[in-house]
């Protein structure tokens, strides 16, 4: 056998060199002192994570912005290109990709998602604190308590907002319209009090009354005029009203009630 027996008559016969599987992708995007563009990091960690080898070239003035706009026939940046095509920016990148791509405006249920989910773990951390242990039946009524305060707290961000939504469906704000503002307090308020264990003879009442004429409101508008409106619950104008506004108030309802009982 030759000292080199890779070198052998026949050695590299049918054999082919390993071909280069790297991928490249040209990516301009805006970075000026001031200004990153946010979508452009977002384009650049998205081909990354798609296996991409990124040509970064920055454009670094509005002179470079506007002369590359002007170039390529484009209004936005970033821009990127693949292969020589150009894909576009994010979105673009993202259908490239086979990745779903939701508008700002599509209906979603992801903040109501996070927010039971939060509220969720926050009850079963107290449980833990307080008696040692994950669950128990106190664990319910601190779980619906801390979705009270944290409800409010998302209506209270843009108090002006809720209450525009809130004309839409619920009966009592119709007819007075200043209840619309006082609503979020008094859901925050009672949901403190429940937390905490006091005032049970104001808390209760208040969220028997506002999460009573709630749940009225929503199967109005929703099951018997079939409208299809968004809800103001959570202070997000792409949650869709219906089943989940209505478990909302039904809890509290059943919160208020328990305790009222245990009065």
């Amino acid at each position: 056998m030759p000292a080199n027996w890779s070198q052998a008559p026949g050695f590299w016969k049918d054999r082919k060199m390993p071909k280069d599987t790297t991928k490249t992708a040209t990516l301009y995007r805006m970075v000026m002192t001031g200004h990153m563009c946010p979508h452009g990091l977002k384009s650049k960690g998205l081909l990354e994570r798609q296996g991409f080898d990124v040509d970064d070239r920055p454009l670094t003035s509005r002179d470079e912005v506007e002369a590359f706009k002007t170039e390529h026939g484009v209004k936005t940046t970033p821009q990127a290109f693949i292969d020589g095509k150009r894909i576009g920016g994010f979105d673009d990148l993202s259908v490239y990709f086979g990745k779903q791509v939701k508008a700002d405006n599509a209906v979603t249920y992801q903040p109501v998602i996070a927010l039971f989910a939060v509220s969720g773990l926050l009850a079963v951390a107290m449980t833990w604190v307080a008696l040692g242990t994950f669950f128990t039946g106190q664990t319910v009524g601190w779980f619906i308590a801390t979705a009270m305060v944290l409800l409010g707290l998302q209506k209270l961000q843009n108090l002006e907002k809720f209450a525009t939504m809130f004309l839409n469906y619920d009966l009592l704000a119709q007819r007075w319209v200043r209840y619309g503002y006082i609503y979020p307090f008094v859901e925050t308020g009672a949901g403190l009090l429940m937390l905490m264990g006091v005032l049970t003879w104001i808390a209760a009442p208040a969220a028997l009354f506002v999460a009573g004429i709630g749940a009225v409101s929503v199967f109005k508008a929703v099951y018997i005029e079939k409208r299809e409106l968004k809800c103001a619950c959570v202070g997000d104008s792409r949650v869709p009203l219906g089943f989940v506004s209505l478990t909302e108030n039904l809890m509290m309802v059943g919160m208020a009630v328990g305790m009222l009982a245990n009065l």
